[in-house]
């Protein structure tokens, strides 16, 4: 977008001490839409007051924040909600310049690689087997518990980035690889924990004369490829004092994986000065209820 006479009179305007008067000039920018950033980006570099920064980093903020919003509406009412999209929706609320051609060529690598080293005649533990050691041992991915301070374990572009994420991101990454490879693993939450499980074939379509439960095989945690039987899973609820609850063994939705990632990283914004972040990543976990 090019510099108007309008342009220029509503960026000589942002410094105005009178608060009315910035809103009204910061309103007017953003019905521009996101075409005006380079030229507010050129007005930040441009700038020596710190103050003046600020404003026009908030307006920069604004404009990518409700093209974000208007992306995950699209994506929510999108007939298959592709998880790859979504987890890369998440980041980009802290990289809104994201590329993403990189991260999907990166991602086609893994599962590539993956996929070489499958056959039709493996079993499902044997194919989980292979994705794990590839995944956590080949391409070195590490996990970690949730931790607030590091906000990257969310953002699956950091995760591919320094090999490293937490329960919820990796088990993410981990079925987006299984659905790639057309493997049927699903992600399911039990307290403190994302899961994935591995269904028996067809199992996951099948009516309600068979639980949930039963429904699957094995178990594989996202935080390091370990395998775990039901026993394992029953022994870790009974630790965590968990109630039976057969919601734990449900796969879950696309929309409920985003929904939960953007909440669990809406609390890594708990300090007051990120309260307005905060706010606003729990808004966009709203639009997918």
């Amino acid at each position: 977008m090019n510099y108007t006479s309008e342009i220029k009179a509503l960026f000589t305007l942002i410094d105005d001490p009178d608060q009315e008067v910035y809103e009204t000039v910061t309103e007017k920018i953003l019905s521009y839409g996101k075409e005006i950033i380079p030229n507010l980006e050129y007005l930040w570099e441009n700038s020596l007051c710190e103050d003046v920064q600020y404003r026009i980093g908030s307006i920069i903020h604004q404009l990518n924040y409700s093209e974000l919003v208007e992306s995950i509406i699209e994506w929510r009412d999108s007939p298959d909600n592709n998880l790859l999209t979504g987890a890369l929706l998440v980041a980009k609320y802290e990289y809104p310049n994201l590329q993403t051609q990189k991260i999907l060529k990166d991602i086609e690598k893994i599962r590539r690689d993956v996929w070489l080293e499958l056959n039709n005649f493996l079993t499902p533990l044997e194919q989980a087997n292979v994705l794990s050691s590839m995944m956590y041992n080949y391409y070195n991915l590490r996990g970690n518990e949730v931790d607030y301070n590091s906000k990257d374990d969310f953002f699956l572009n950091k995760v591919l980035d320094y090999k490293k994420g937490n329960a919820l991101s990796n088990g993410i990454f981990y079925q987006i690889m299984c659905e790639l490879l057309e493997i049927n693993a699903k992600v399911i939450n039990i307290p403190k924990h994302f899961l994935l499980a591995y269904y028996n074939s067809d199992s996951i379509n099948c009516s309600n004369e068979m639980t949930e439960q039963k429904k699957i095989q094995f178990y594989v945690d996202g935080t390091n490829g370990q395998a775990y039987a039901h026993l394992d899973v029953e022994n870790y609820l009974k630790k965590m004092k968990a109630s039976p609850n057969p919601g734990y063994f449900k796969p879950l939705s696309h929309k409920k994986m985003i929904r939960i990632l953007l909440e669990e990283l809406s609390n890594c914004y708990d300090k007051p000065t990120d309260f307005a972040k905060q706010q606003e990543i729990l808004a966009l976990a709203d639009l997918l209820r």
